[in-house]
């Protein structure tokens, strides 16, 4: 489902003229149950910084366990994430505040609740974060996990400018 829907998007925004957010692309998938439940892991590229690749690992929900526990259309909220440097880095036109900008989001429930990256400039260190957490109406949930890529020693080229 989360393919289909990042495949929507991606569509949207070419045909809007936006920048359109970044599409997942499964890599892997790890059964860890006989109730089909399996760990997926997707490589999302950041559409505005060239040359980073983050590994995104979530936890898929098989039909035997939605029937068994009910819940049918949601999945967890864990995940974890790891981003590398993959080639030359090239950073476009990014946020700079603290809240960062998000990168990329892929729905875990049927209405309200998302798996969401978002990727946040700390100028001071010079170092792209990236967090992955879930958004959610109400009860949002506190599991997150981050990567970083420190910037300082590569070939960094900005389109804009190093910001100052």
């Amino acid at each position: 489902m989360k393919h289909v829907l990042a495949a929507m998007a991606l569509f949207a925004g070419t045909v809007l003229g936006q920048a359109a957010p970044a599409v997942a692309e499964e890599v892997g998938k790890v059964g860890v149950d006989w109730l089909g439940n399996d760990i997926v892991i997707d490589a999302v590229q950041d559409p505005k910084v060239q040359g980073i690749t983050c590994h995104l690992a979530s936890f898929e929900r098989g039909i035997i366990d939605r029937l068994q526990k009910g819940n049918w259309f949601e999945d967890p909220s864990n995940a974890s994430i790891s981003c590398q440097q993959t080639g030359p880095i090239t950073v476009g036109d990014i946020a700079l505040g603290k809240g960062g900008e998000r990168v990329f989001s892929s729905r875990t429930s049927l209405i309200w609740k998302k798996l969401v990256i978002t990727r946040i400039y700390d100028k001071k260190n010079d170092t792209m974060i990236y967090l992955v957490h879930a958004t959610q109406v109400q009860d949002g949930s506190a599991k997150t996990s981050i990567s970083t890529i420190p910037l300082f020693a590569g070939n960094v080229t900005w389109a804009n400018g190093k910001p100052q």
